[in-house]
């Protein structure tokens, strides 16, 4: 079966033992994909057995520094290695744009014989797609948080098993459409307030949406113990509450 895999579960405070929230999904059939890059992912990537240059795909859910800011450092290091492979980002014009300047930033049209990077512009709409390989179909619906961001469904085309992924928002309608039955709904539960979610809000989604479990993830952690945040999302669904830790992996 297909897995995600937690490469980090914290909100934009992190700690030593949880990073920026970012994940990687690993299919039967296909290459790996990347689900933001708020650190340089790649020592984590190894010990999972995926080679830097096995990596070909990277969403961007939103430019923040916790979603983004290990572009460059991922990227320079996959050229100190030799790096030859294609690489592709996807994201909303918003994010890709300026991710594009942080690398100009960089200059890394200076790096000598770097390999071919592209970038890919999503449609800031419901149900947009953010790209489709043998072992899934990624859609996006824009949700509610500072800047335009968007939420992710993955489908599993084996299986049929679908993964909701809402990424930093408030409470939204679009959630409903992009949370619909999930198999998986991983949900932010950083606490409530303008652009972010509660965990007793996120069980509130995921009892709307229909899912049939519920991950919490983008969490506080910094003087913090986020334990009693699976209590508080069982006030509001009843279905299995599971507080995501860095390198869990959940099948679907």
């Amino acid at each position: 079966m297909a897995r995600i895999v937690i490469l980090g579960s914290a909100a934009v405070v992190s700690d030593a033992t949880h990073d920026n929230t970012h994940f990687v999904l690993l299919g039967e059939r296909d290459s790996p994909i990347l689900v933001d890059c708020g650190s340089n992912p790649l020592g984590k990537i190894k010990d999972l057995g995926i080679s830097d240059d096995g990596l070909c795909d990277v969403i961007l859910t939103h430019f923040h520094p916790d979603h983004v800011s290990g572009v460059p450092n991922m990227l320079m290091h996959m050229w100190q290695l030799g790096r030859q492979a294609p690489l592709r980002f996807y994201g909303l014009p918003h994010c890709i744009n300026r991710t594009e300047d942080l690398m100009a930033s960089f200059a890394w049209e200076t790096w000598p014989n770097f390999f071919p990077v592209t970038f890919h512009r999503v449609r800031e709409r419901n149900n947009a797609l953010v790209l489709e390989n043998a072992d899934f179909r990624i859609t996006s619906w824009p949700v509610k948080h500072f800047i335009p961001t968007v939420g992710l469904r993955i489908e599993n085309k084996v299986t049929g098993n679908v993964l909701a992924y809402t990424c930093d928002t408030e409470p939204t309608p679009t959630l409903m459409e992009l949370c619909s039955n999930a198999d998986l709904l991983v949900h932010e539960s950083a606490g409530g307030g303008p652009g972010h979610s509660s965990a007793r809000q996120a069980g509130e989604t995921a009892t709307r949406a229909g899912a049939k479990s519920l991950y919490l993830i983008h969490y506080q952690v910094w003087n913090t113990d986020p334990r009693p945040l699976v209590a508080e999302a069982q006030q509001t669904y009843d279905g299995p509450v599971t507080l995501c830790q860095d390198y869990d992996e959940y099948e679907f």
